[in-house]
């Protein structure tokens, strides 16, 4: 019995470290103050400001933008890959893992700025074109995306690609048609966490975007050195934002996750 208190305790204290900074950005985001302390009026200021200042409105928008190419890339990237060394020979599927746990342990520090270096003053790729900034956000993502998928390849019953081919289709039908299909809870996943890597880095960004362009993350940071209070703000409703699209996202996960779950319970028990 002390145990399971204890543990309750030590689940709410947690949670509290968690959320509850979150909790009071978005209580201040309703605020007409210009710092964390006293509470003032109620106001919408800070949302107006976010959504009407070009300047903030062209860095949210670009920021998206990059997330959702470069995880789409990603994507491809990973599930391309992670099948590929699932039908390869053990010895190269041991390497492939093992190569692909080099940028999920290594610190993004050290990704950007080796990237940046390959890229802008080894080979001279410009950072205006938005190159080096691409494949650094791929960089960072695509093994994450492999290890979303692999497990979903190794639940799949591997000769199913077998009698694909047996039954006349080409190994690219069989690919589309059997295996990916099979694949796309790992390959949803993946993309998910991908465009979340993205939006959240900044260390990688830092090192590879052009001078004009900030995401997210490098704007937040900048922002807070300044002296502009009003952009400070409404920072706190930007992040206020993103938490609330969060939680709708994973609500609206764990309500298809769940109905999927009755379907095939239910449609167990009609078998039965």
């Amino acid at each position: 019995m002390k145990k399971e208190i204890g543990g309750r305790i030590f689940l709410c204290v947690m949670l509290l470290l968690l959320y509850l900074p979150i909790l009071i950005l978005a209580v201040y985001s309703f605020t007409d103050a210009t710092q964390i302390g006293a509470i003032r009026g109620f106001s919408l200021h800070n949302y107006v400001t976010l959504f009407t200042t070009p300047e903030l409105r062209d860095m949210i928008i670009g920021t998206l933008i990059l997330a959702f190419g470069s995880a789409a890339i990603a994507t491809i990237l990973g599930t391309l890959g992670a099948i590929g060394s699932f039908y390869s020979k053990e010895r190269v599927s041991r390497v492939i893992a093992t190569l692909n746990q080099i940028p999920v342990v290594n610190a993004d520090v050290v990704t950007g700025f080796s990237i940046c270096i390959l890229l802008v003053v080894v080979l001279g790729v410009s950072k205006d074109t938005y190159i080096p900034l691409v494949i650094g956000h791929v960089t960072l993502c695509a093994p994450f995306v492999y290890l979303s998928v692999m497990p979903k390849i190794k639940q799949m019953d591997p000769s199913i690609y077998e009698a694909a081919l047996d039954l006349g289709a080409t190994p690219a039908r069989a690919l589309r048609e059997v295996v990916i299909p099979q694949l796309v809870p790992g390959i949803v996943s993946g993309f998910g966490l991908a465009v979340t890597l993205s939006l959240d880095d900044y260390f990688i960004a830092t090192y590879t975007k052009p001078a004009m362009f900030d995401t997210i993350s490098t704007y937040v940071v900048n922002a807070t050195r300044g002296s502009q209070t009003t952009i400070k703000t409404a920072l706190w409703a930007l992040s206020t934002v993103i938490f609330l699209v969060v939680i709708a996202v994973v609500a609206v996960m764990n309500r298809r996750s769940g109905k999927a779950k009755e379907d095939t319970s239910g449609e167990q028990r009609k078998a039965a």
